[in-house]
């Protein structure tokens, strides 16, 4: 299991080959990479993330430990950035690798689902217009109820 919290960019398909290959035993590998979408009426000129070091990263093992406990998982990466992103970087990946496909996609998705709501990171939209902050939306909270938040 790998953890990543960081400011500086990666390479999504490097690694990916670099997880794919240390998957022994795996017959399944599931990723997904979230990007900075610019839907603010096309006038986001960036992203800013905010996080508390220690408890970002204990909050992100935490939930990784829940999808393996939950999943037999061969393996787990996720890696979020922080800081200042524009339209199109990529924000964060979650990679899951397991015996058998649905066990992967069930494992990506709840991993997915819970970051999106659960760790600690803080999200400021920032444009032509001003800065706003994002706001909880009652569509991630409700994607947790299928996994009994």
């Amino acid at each position: 299991m790998r953890i990543e919290v960081q400011a500086e960019p990666f390479d999504y398909g490097q690694e990916c080959s670099r997880f794919t290959a240390g998957c022994g035993g795996a017959g399944a590998v599931v990723t997904f990479a979230g990007i900075v979408r610019n839907h603010a009426g096309g006038g986001l000129e960036a992203m800013e993330i905010e996080h508390y070091p220690g408890m970002t990263a204990r909050a992100i093992t935490g939930i990784a430990a829940e999808a393996r406990r939950r999943w037999h998982l061969c393996d787990v990466l996720v890696i979020h950035r922080h800081g200042v992103l524009e339209p199109g970087e990529v924000i964060m990946m979650v990679a899951t690798a397991a015996r058998h496909r649905a066990e992967a996609f069930a494992a990506a998705e709840f991993l997915m689902d819970y970051l999106k709501s659960r760790a600690p990171f803080w999200k400021k939209e920032v444009g032509r217009a001003g800065s706003t902050w994002v706001e909880a939306r009652d569509a991630d909270e409700a994607a947790l109820d299928r996994w009994g938040k």
